[in-house]
């Protein structure tokens, strides 16, 4: 710094030409800008300054877009506006400026960063997109002035380290060069060498495969500077690199590829804070500025290694330095995540969290050799660095804490055992060797939890790979097997025949002992504990034969003196987990199904290394997947409970099936439940969940089980004694008093939650007749059941948007009644395929017939009269002709064939042909229409002939036909008119003749 101020001394003593002085004024900048003004300083100047509305980050977790794991852009809660679809009611609808910081995450789904993150010095899970937007308001020249005075006038950055692109043009699309947006970074003083043309790839952005897209202009920033630096712009150089993206939505993607202009247009823009900081704070690297320099000195005094130093690839020895990347960032993104409601969990955005959070302890304690608990300490820091943007983080600093120290002890002992597991494969693997074994990455995944990308970075420290085809095989398998789970474990596995099971009894071996799957308790914060079991192999059985041994790679079926692992019965799904063999820990034997043979719990393996009778094995209960099972079973009890008091005696169970997934229900009904019916089952088992009641399990002779009152049986054979599964009153009270109150009580023999409560949640998401008479009813519970009420919530918001839109609309366009049609038909897709409340399907499901019924009308008219009007002005132009060809503008081809249908009834003894070109498509709409009786050509014959001749189809009758096809350019559609009069006259002629 002494140097520098000394050669700053000396320049004053120079003439300062304007370059200089700008350099001056950046490197005070640098000096004065922090995260937190930046982010405010750019707010301030576009609400301040030109009349924006700040709004308030949306949270990561998107809100009824299935598209999305999480929030990745800023316009992502400006969709609704962007497509038009905004509920006129909400204040959404007034916005016309607006500017926010939005939080987002880049992890899972089409935009995932998550494996670069560590590797280099500028990819994130988290990071913060500011952004200003025009819906319908300024346009091109008012959106880059804004932008260019912003950063060389309020931030500034030298102009002449900043390069502007804009859209070239693509012929194919039909879209011509941005010259506009060219000519106006000219007018702003932009040097012309430094304003570069890009084509679709770079510069023309889109949402979707459909919707609003444009093009774009971005504007890039050369760190080195002194240059000129053009042929860098995206050429993917460190040195030069895209800050902000300023986007012109002035086209819609149509359904069938092509473009149509916007009837408003509007600006969406979205500039990197973290990027933008690297520049205003004179770094190279995102993680030197100073939302990363307070963590990163955080994680150095937990840890046991030297001091951040911003190496990257060979330089970086051991990878400390890519382990401090990683956790800081993969530590700010579980902070934001965890504070807006998504959980480390098994699926969607919960699971790509949990990856995150065991990627991140996995470089704290290994690679940097912090203690447990080391993660969560950083947790305050990122509160007090993002907290003045996004106070909940304050709020929630620690319920954060808690739910990382929670699911970081849960995956440390993970983490040692597979590492071990690493260790001993490896080693006997010859040393050319360069893809790990498939069979094991997997088990380590599906067993130990471990991410598979995690497994990736850890043997590509030992130069190996993942044999990724292998995995995916596997995983396509499992896949398969889960998607078989209805048919039960025995439509599945092996099956052990009559003449073993026989040999077995004779050689004395006992019946399982399988109580040890009751084995589990419930602590005070509500964790369930699973006992230990340790058992011994007195039987193996492959190729349908007994055997006293198997190797490694043969699949067989186990017989154990005692087990913890649940069989498949009852409707229940069978436990999934492994085991390991005393001697050799370090591999695992994962368990792929368990089912019941005679008394005789069998355990279907493929043996990852020789397995002998007489072993003894640990086992290991996934219990995750068995948790799971157990509220969905106790939650099916429960329900039926629900059903029958609210039904009467006629209920009776007529089946169940019971997954970690949800839960299915047949029964007994006259009729499917109404919307009523349904929401008082889900009230009266919402308010059993609230009681937390104990579930109590005790066997009872069958014969007094049997005289319980209120008892829910099934048509099977029990055991002697048998299991009864109560709620809120034990089988013993029942038997001594038969005034307790009413209650579930069932006999069964699944594994069933301690009490009540940990259902946590519950939705019926289906409810049809099977047949006359059977009713089934699909359920979910748990986080399940609240992403399933969001799901309904957010629809019925977008329902009653779409009526509003429809209903004040009074005087719609064709062109608006058509698409407010189209959204009625995808709602109402997306209404029958997304897992809602059921009475809250069939609500909506009312409400949109009676919608598609009213547009359907509207369109009709607005379509006959349009229609009516273009027949006029066709009649004007064509008077008394036998045959009539020509084009009418419209994209509608039931316009098309209404306006036929029109001149026909003026002109009844015409042959009458209508195009209709799209553009920028080339497509072609046709229809014709011929007069009846006529023998010298048909309506289809001449449609296809047409349409036939422009690469297309077409078809009908011998009065009406319509037909599609493409036209290059506009002579060829002349052309093609041409030819089907001329078709059409000879036709005639030919007749006449």
């Amino acid at each position: 710094m002494a140097a520098c101020a000394r050669a700053l001394r000396g320049c004053a003593r120079l003439p300062v030409s304007a370059s200089s002085r700008r350099c001056s004024a950046l490197s005070r900048a640098r000096g004065q800008y922090t995260s937190q003004k930046v982010r405010r300083t750019f707010i301030d100047f576009f609400t301040e300054q030109h009349a924006h509305r700040a709004v308030p980050s949306a949270p990561v977790r998107p809100r009824g877009d299935p598209s999305l794991l999480f929030v990745n852009a800023g316009m992502n809660q400006f969709k609704p506006i962007l497509l038009g679809c905004a509920d006129p009611r909400s204040e959404m609808a007034s916005y016309q400026r607006v500017v926010n910081s939005q939080k987002c995450v880049r992890a899972g789904g089409k935009h995932n960063d998550l494996e670069d993150v560590g590797r280099d010095v500028y990819h994130h899970t988290f990071f913060e997109m500011l952004g200003n937007w025009s819906f319908g308001d300024y346009f091109k020249v008012e959106a880059c002035a804004m932008a260019w005075r912003l950063l060389t006038e309020v931030y500034e950055i030298p102009a002449e380290r900043l390069y502007v692109s804009y859209f070239s043009g693509d012929a194919a699309s039909g879209l011509p060069a941005d010259e506009e947006t060219r000519h106006i970074w000219l007018s702003l003083g932009v040097r012309p060498d430094h304003v570069l043309p890009f084509g679709m790839k770079d510069n023309f952005w889109e949402m979707g495969e459909t919707g609003p897209c444009g093009p774009c202009t971005e504007i890039h920033y050369d760190h080195v500077g002194n240059r000129n630096a053009a042929a860098l712009v995206n050429a993917d150089s460190p040195d030069v690199v895209e800050i902000w993206n300023l986007v012109f939505m002035q086209y819609n993607r149509e359904g069938d590829g092509g473009l149509r202009a916007l009837p408003q247009c509007s600006v969406d823009t979205g500039m990197g804070l973290e990027r933008l900081l690297t520049i205003l704070q004179g770094k190279r690297s995102n993680y030197d500025t100073d939302l990363f320099t307070p963590l990163l000195s955080a994680i150095h005094q937990c840890s046991k290694v030297p001091a951040y130093s911003g190496r990257t690839g060979q330089a970086d020895a051991g990878r400390a330095d890519m382990a401090y990347r990683v956790v800081a960032d993969h530590v700010r993104t579980l902070c934001v995540c965890i504070a807006d409601g998504v959980y480390p969990g098994m699926t969607g955005a919960e699971l790509v969290l949990r990856r995150i959070l065991r990627r991140a302890v996995r470089f704290s304690t290994e690679v940097l050799q912090a203690p447990e608990g080391a993660l969560a300490s950083l947790v305050p820091i990122v509160a007090h660095i993002l907290g003045d943007a996004y106070p909940e983080l304050h709020a929630e600093t620690g319920r954060i804490m808690e739910i990382i120290n929670v699911n970081e002890a849960q995956f440390l002992s993970s983490l040692k055992q597979g590492r071990r597991v690493i260790d001993r494969t490896l080693s006997k693997m010859d040393r050319d060797a360069v893809n790990f074994p498939a069979a094991v990455a997997w088990s380590l995944h599906r067993n130990l939890g471990f991410p598979l990308d995690l497994i990736d970075l850890m043997l590509e420290e030992r130069n190996m790979a993942v044999d990724k085809r292998g995995v995916e095989q596997l995983a396509a398998e499992q896949e398969q097997l889960q998607s078989q789970s209805e048919g039960g474990a025995e439509e599945r596995g092996l099956h052990m025949d009559l003449q073993s099971l026989a040999e077995l009894q004779s050689r004395g071996v006992p019946h399982t002992d399988d109580s040890p799957k009751y084995s589990y308790s419930l602590q005070h914060d509500g964790t369930y504990v699973f006992s230990p079991c340790r058992a011994s192999v007195l039987a193996l059985y492959c190729n349908q034969s007994l055997v006293s041994e198997v190797s490694e790679g043969q699949r067989c079926g186990m017989v154990l003196d005692r087990t913890c692992f649940y069989a498949e019965q009852g409707g229940q799904m069978h436990d999934q987990g492994y085991f390991t063999k005393d001697g050799l820990q370090d591999v695992l034997f994962p368990v792929e199904c368990v089912r019941l043979a005679g008394g005789y719990v069998v355990h279907e393996i493929t043996a990852a290394e020789t397995l002998r009778t007489g072993d003894q094995v640990q086992l290991h209960v996934d219990e995750t997947q068995r948790l799971a099972c157990m509220v969905k079973h106790t939650a099916t009890h429960v329900m039926n409970f629900a059903l029958r008091e609210l039904l009467g005696s006629v209920v009776v169970q007529r089946g169940s099936h019971v997954t970690a997934d949800r839960l299915r229900f047949d029964f007994s009904s006259k009729a499917s439940l109404n919307v009523s019916q349904l929401q008082e089952v889900e009230r009266m088992v919402q308010d059993i969940i609230h009681q937390n009641d104990v579930v109590h399990m005790q066997e009872v002779p069958l014969a007094r089980a049997n005289q319980i009152a209120g008892l829910r049986t099934v048509d099977e054979v029990y055991p002697d004694p048998v299991r009864v599964v109560s709620v809120g009153v034990a089988a013993s009270e029942l038997l001594s008093n038969q005034k307790h109150k009413h209650t579930s009580v069932e006999l069964c023999c699944g594994t069933h939650l301690l009490r009540t409560g940990g259902i946590r949640d519950f939705v019926i998401v289906s409810e049809r007749q099977m047949v006359k008479g059977i009713s089934r009813i699909i359920a979910v519970t748990g986080d399940d059941a609240r992403q399933a009420r969001e799901a309904g919530q957010v629809l019925l918001q977008e329902v009653e948007s779409l009526t509003a839109r429809i209903t004040t609309d009074h005087a719609p366009s064709l062109a608006t009644a058509q698409r407010l049609s189209k959204e009625v038909g995808l709602l109402t897709d997306a209404v029958e395929s997304t897992p809602i409340p059921q009475w809250q399907r069939r609500d909506l499901q009312t409400r949109l017939k009676a919608l598609q019924r009213s547009s359907n009308t509207t369109i009709r008219k607005l379509e006959i009269k349009e229609a009516a009007a273009k027949a006029k002005e066709l009649l004007n132009r064509h008077s008394n002709k036998a045959v009539l060809v020509d084009t009418l503008e419209t994209d509608s081809i039931s316009v098309v064939m209404k306006t036929v249908n029109q001149l026909s009834e003026h002109a009844p003894d015409s042959l009458i042909m209508l195009l209709s070109h799209l553009q920028p498509s080339g497509r072609v709409l046709c229809a014709c229409q011929v007069p009846k009786g006529q023998v010298a050509v048909s309506a289809s014959e001449w449609a296809l002939a047409v349409c036939g001749r422009l690469g297309g189809n077409a078809g009908g009758s011998a009065t009406v036909a319509k037909g599609v096809g493409t036209a290059t350019d506009v002579t060829d559609l002349l052309e093609t008119m041409r030819w089907a009069e001329e078709f059409a006259h000879n036709k005639r002629q030919q007749t006449t003749n």
